[in-house]
C-alpha cells in the first residue's frame, strides 16, 4: 500500500494550472504581490545585510535571481561579485525568503491549533521555477500546491502545543511546491517531501521568550533545506517514505494521528488565507484597527490615556499578550516589538499607524512608547476563544484622564476572510513598502508582471526583481 507521503507526491505532481479556479488564481496573484512588497520593503533590514555578506562570501552557481541582485555578475566559479548577482536555487530561496519574512507583514492562515504564513513558500517555489525555466502557470500551480499542503497540515496536524514551530509543516509544503515547480514525477516528489519533512522539525522556542533574528529566518532556513531536498531527490536520492505514519515518524513523534485524502484535495486553500493591513503579528490586526477607530471617533491622544484594557482570544493572549509564550513588556528589539500587543497598540495610538517605521531601533526605545505600553493590560476571553479562528474578536476599553471611558468590540479587520483585501488595496500596500527602494516605473512593471504571471515565463518576473537597486549600506 502507498504511504501518506506517496499519496502527497501524486497530488503534487499531478497538480496543474487548470485545476485552479479563477478566484484562486486571483488570490494567489494578490499574495505574490503582497509577499514581494514585503520583500522589497525589507532590503535594509539588519539581518538582511548579514545574509547578503554571507552570499557574497560563499557564492553559489549563478542559476537563480536574488531580489536587488543586479544584472547577474559573477565570476567563472559562480561566486557573487561585490555582493550582487545570481546564486544557487537553495541560497536564492533562503535570501529571498528572508526578505519576504523579515518585516512580519506577509499573509497568514489560521487553523484552530496553528497559525502559519503560506507566502513563505513564494521564495523557494520562485527559485525552483526560474531554475526549471517554468511558465508562470506552472509557478502558480506549484505555489498553490505549497499553500494547500501547509494549510491542510496546519488544520489536522498542529504542532505548536507540542513545542514545535509551524515551519515544521512548512518543510513538507515547500518541498512539495518546489518538486512541482521542477516537474518531478510522483515518486521523486515523495522522496523530496520525505527528506525535507524528516530533516526540518523546528522548535517553538523560535517564537517564545526573548525573540531573536531567527524568528524571521526559521522558515527561510526550512525553505533552503526543502530546495536542497528536492534537488537531491531529482538526482535519485531516496528518503524515508514512512515519514508520516512510520515508527518514530511525524505522527508517532510529534503530531499524533491524522488523515488527509490527498486524492480528494483541491488547490483552493489559498482563498482562506488572510493578509495583514498593519505591520504587526497577525492576531493583533483587529485590535490595531479597533484602537485607531476609537481614537478617530473620540479624539484622544497618548497623554490622555490612563490605561488600556484589551480582551482577546487565547491564541492572541498566549503569543503576543503575555501568556504562555512570554512577557511582552519592556521590549527592546524589532522582533520583540512586533510580537508584543501592548507595544503594537501603543504604537498605533502614538503614531496613528503601525508600519515598518514603528520598529526602527530609535522608535522602540523612546520614552513615550516605553511608558504607554506599560499601561496596556491584555486578558484572555473564553467566548472569544470559542469564536476563533472563524473570527478575530477583541474588546478594547480605554480609560482617559478626564474620566471618560471609551470602548469598542471587533470581530474582524480589513484583510480577514470576512473582509478580504482587494488587488487595488494590495497594490497600494506594495507601492508603500517598495517605494523607498524601487522607482515608480519598476514597481509598475513588477506589479504588471504579477498580474499577468500566468501569461509570461517565471524568469521575466525574476529578472524584474533582480533589477531592484540594492540599498546603500553603511560600513
Amino acid at each position: 500500500m502507498a504511504t501518506g507521503v506517496e499519496h502527497l507526491g501524486r497530488f503534487a505532481a499531478r497538480a496543474s494550472f487548470g485545476d485552479l479556479s479563477a478566484a484562486a488564481v486571483g488570490e494567489l496573484k494578490i499574495r505574490v504581490l503582497d509577499a514581494l512588497g514585503c520583500a522589497i520593503g525589507a532590503l535594509d533590514g539588519e539581518p538582511i545585510g548579514m545574509i547578503r555578506a554571507h552570499l557574497a562570501d560563499f557564492g553559489g552557481a549563478p542559476r537563480c535571481s536574488i531580489i536587488a541582485g543586479g544584472p547577474g555578475l559573477s565570476d567563472d566559479t559562480g561566486r557573487l561579485v561585490g555582493g550582487s548577482g545570481r546564486t544557487s536555487p537553495d541560497r536564492a530561496a533562503f535570501y529571498n525568503g528572508a526578505l519576504v519574512r523579515y518585516l512580519d507583514f506577509n499573509d497568514s492562515y489560521l487553523a484552530p491549533g496553528e497559525t502559519c504564513h503560506p507566502s513563505d513558500n513564494v521564495a523557494p517555489v520562485l527559485a525552483a521555477a526560474e531554475y526549471a525555466e517554468a511558465s508562470g502557470k506552472d509557478f502558480l500551480a506549484a505555489l498553490a500546491v505549497a499553500y494547500q499542503v501547509q494549510c491542510r497540515l496546519s488544520d489536522v496536524a498542529p504542532v505548536r502545543a507540542r513545542g514545535f514551530d509551524h515551519t515544521t509543516q512548512g518543510a513538507y509544503a515547500a518541498a512539495a511546491g518546489v518538486a512541482r515547480a521542477l516537474g518531478l514525477d510522483p515518486e521523486r516528489t515523495a522522496h523530496a517531501v520525505a527528506i525535507s519533512g524528516t530533516a526540518y522539525n523546528a522548535l517553538r522556542v523560535t517564537r517564545t521568550g526573548t525573540l531573536s533574528h531567527w524568528k524571521g529566518l526559521a522558515f527561510p532556513n526550512a525553505a533552503f533545506g526543502a530546495v536542497h531536498a528536492a534537488f537531491l531527490a531529482m538526482r535519485g536520492i531516496t528518503g524515508p517514505l514512512e515519514v508520516f505514519e512510520g515508527d518514530k515518524g511525524f505522527m508517532d513523534a510529534i503530531a499524533g494521528p491524522f488523515e488527509i485524502d490527498w486524492e480528494g484535495e483541491d488547490l483552493e486553500r489559498v482563498r482562506r488565507t488572510i493578509l495583514k493591513r498593519y505591520n504587526a503579528e497577525v492576531h493583533s490586526q483587529s485590535a490595531v484597527e479597533g484602537i485607531l477607530q476609537l481614537q478617530a471617533a473620540h479624539g484622544f491622544a497618548a497623554d490622555d490615556v490612563e490605561r488600556i484594557e484589551i480582551d482577546v482570544f487565547d491564541v492572541a493572549f498566549n503569543i503576543i499578550g503575555g501568556g504562555e509564550e512570554g512577557a511582552k513588556m519592556g521590549v527592546r528589539t524589532k522582533e520583540e516589538a512586533d510580537h508584543s500587543l501592548p507595544y503594537i497598540v501603543s504604537a498605533a495610538v502614538l503614531d496613528g499607524t503601525v508600519m515598518p517605521g514603528q520598529y526602527a531601533p530609535e522608535r522602540i526605545v523612546r520614552d513615550d512608547i516605553q511608558t504607554l505600553h506599560r499601561k496596556v493590560t491584555i486578558r484572555p476571553n473564553a467566548e472569544y476563544s470559542r469564536r476563533f479562528p472563524g473570527e478575530m474578536p477583541c474588546r478594547i476599553v480605554v480609560h482617559l484622564a478626564d474620566g471618560r471611558v471609551v470602548e469598542t468590540e471587533k470581530r474582524d479587520y480589513e484583510g480577514f476572510t470576512t473582509r478580504p483585501m482587494t488587488w487595488d488595496r494590495a497594490l497600494a500596500k506594495f507601492h508603500r513598502l517598495a517605494g523607498s527602494y524601487a522607482d515608480g516605473g519598476l514597481r509598475r512593471e513588477i506589479a504588471d508582471a504579477v498580474a499577468n504571471v500566468d501569461a509570461i515565463p517565471t524568469s521575466d518576473l525574476a529578472r524584474l526583481l533582480a533589477g531592484v537597486p540594492e540599498p546603500t549600506r553603511g560600513t
